[in-house]
């Protein structure tokens, strides 16, 4: 069965409340259906992905500074997990360091956003995201 792209579902780890709210207010002003699940940090995260609490499929779009367990140890955790280590992660941040981008791409995350940057470029993202999804995945064989 060929996947809709509504159907994806998006995990958002984000502490911040009115970060947490902007992105759903990003998705509902550009119409976007996708079901969004929130972790409040990178730990809420691993265990939600590893009691398969999240429907599949998903992305992640992954905050970096956090309590408990911040992005970047979010990141290691998956990657270094078999069962995790192919999850689609995209980073959401407010840090434009280039250590922390670098970091990020070291750990194989198919994006990087900012942010301060993100505005009005918000649905430029949310087809990024959708694009990515198609290209990704192969189409259903007939």
């Amino acid at each position: 069965m060929k996947m809709k792209p509504e159907e994806v579902t998006i995990l958002l780890v984000e502490d911040d409340e009115i970060d947490a709210m902007a992105v759903q207010r990003g998705f509902d002003k550009h119409k976007i259906a996708n079901q969004i699940v929130r972790a409040k940090d990178g730990l809420e995260a691993l265990e939600l992905i590893r009691a398969e609490a999240i429907p599949k499929p998903f992305l992640v779009l992954l905050d970096l500074n956090m309590p408990r367990m911040n992005g970047f140890e979010f990141l290691k955790a998956v990657r270094l997990d078999a069962n995790l280590q192919s999850n689609t992660i995209f980073v959401l941040t407010s840090s434009k360091e280039e250590e922390d981008v670098l970091q990020a791409h070291d750990l194989n995350v198919a994006g990087y956003f900012v942010k301060s940057e993100v505005g009005a470029e918000f649905k430029d993202i949310v087809h990024l995201l959708d694009g990515y999804w198609k290209v990704a995945h192969l189409p259903e064989k007939k």
